[in-house]
């Protein structure tokens, strides 16, 4: 999502490939302890319970971890250690509405899952292979993001069936965007340095949640 670094930058193709295994590991084990989040989620009631009455206390229990990481990016193991507690609340966090679109619609995670995963496939090939240079992508595609959220905060306040599908196309392509972005930052612009994997996990991880968020309330449609 374009959290900036500063730092030494990846200057041979061995850097390179070491922050490429660093953050596609991290991403990769990020996604799994999400999956176990949600399942401690669900299959503990006074969690699931108090999750879902006090979502706004378990989104600062969420990014507060987040906001240690990036202030301790380099430092390992503590780097990585707060990366997967940000990911396991995020699990928590995002358990209810999963159980309400798969009672409403069953199927529908595994629906979304798939679908996410063939989109970051063919998506991430586009940048590593594609010649283009895609740095002028950040800006655009994060002031789509920024009327995301204005969009996300009317709609709060005035709820529409029609208008929240509209919103869940807009954020698929908006993070769809920006995962070719930061894709294209961690192999070819040479932006992040080898020990900069933490933020460059963290970003691919957000376009990936947000993506798969977004689809599975598109399949969900007006139910």
């Amino acid at each position: 999502m374009g959290v900036s670094i500063a730092g030494t930058l990846v200057r041979s193709g061995e850097d390179r490939a070491t922050l490429v295994r660093r953050t596609y590991g991290l991403v990769f084990v990020s996604v799994i302890i999400t999956a176990l989040g949600v399942v401690f989620c669900l299959n503990t009631p006074s969690v699931f319970e108090a999750t879902a009455r006090h979502p706004f206390i378990t989104m600062i229990a969420m990014f507060a971890p987040l906001w240690m990481a990036m202030k301790a990016r380099r430092d390992f193991p503590k780097n990585i250690a707060l990366v997967l507690i940000f990911t396991f609340i995020e699990g928590i966090f995002i358990a209810p509405f999963l159980a309400l679109a798969e009672s409403r619609t069953p199927g529908i995670i595994g629906q979304s899952g798939l679908l996410t995963l063939s989109t970051f496939g063919a998506l991430s090939m586009y940048a590593v292979f594609s010649k283009r240079d895609f740095s002028a992508w950040g800006s655009f595609f994060m002031v789509g993001l920024w009327v995301l959220i204005a969009t996300s905060l009317i709609s709060f306040f005035f709820p529409s069936t029609l208008g929240s599908l509209w919103i869940a196309a807009g954020t698929v392509l908006v993070f769809s965007g920006l995962l070719v972005f930061d894709t294209w930052r961690i192999v070819r612009s040479g932006e992040y340095g080898p020990d900069d994997y933490v933020p460059a996990a963290v970003n691919i991880y957000l376009d990936l949640l947000n993506m798969f968020l977004a689809i599975t309330r598109l399949l969900g449609g007006r139910r």
